[in-house]
């Protein structure tokens, strides 16, 4: 299938998104992943140290790409707009050898990640910025010469 994500291109069999280690993860991170869950043509795998949502249809994996958007405005809206700024902006990261494989030994894969930024402060004080990076939850774009999970 031919996904879309802001502007990039990618030909992929699946597209899987994690959420690692789930009595751990923050509750963006379930809010984030309940609502792709619960898209049509999405197929659930749960372990008890991984879930992972498979998306093999394009339409179904931008419905998921709103979804996360939605759920990502709302948490910038929950914010004190007088206090706060709140922004989140994907990260993505693959590393491979020169066989097409990356330090794992698996088949290269192209993986997104959430980082959010808060800018707290107010006109007497200096703004204080912190990132915050949801390694709870990912994305993984599959290489075309890999298998399916």
């Amino acid at each position: 299938m031919r996904v879309e994500f802001y502007g990039l291109a990618f030909d992929s069999p699946q597209i899987t998104f994690h959420l690692w280690s789930p009595w751990r993860a923050s509750a963006l991170e379930h809010r984030l992943f309940e609502a792709i869950r619960q898209l049509p043509r999405v197929e659930n795998e749960d372990e008890p140290d991984e879930w992972r949502l498979n998306i093999r249809d394009a339409k179904a994996w931008k419905a998921a790409v709103q979804s996360v958007v939605r759920v990502l405005k709302g948490w910038q809206e929950d914010g004190d707009p007088h206090t706060e700024r709140r922004a989140w902006r994907w990260m993505f990261e693959a590393d491979s050898d020169d066989s097409g494989y990356d330090h794992s030994g698996e088949p290269v894969s192209m993986w997104a990640f959430l980082r959010l930024s808060l800018d707290r402060g107010s006109p007497e004080e200096p703004d204080k910025g912190e990132d915050i990076d949801l390694n709870g939850f990912g994305v993984r774009i599959w290489g075309e010469t890999t298998g399916q999970s």
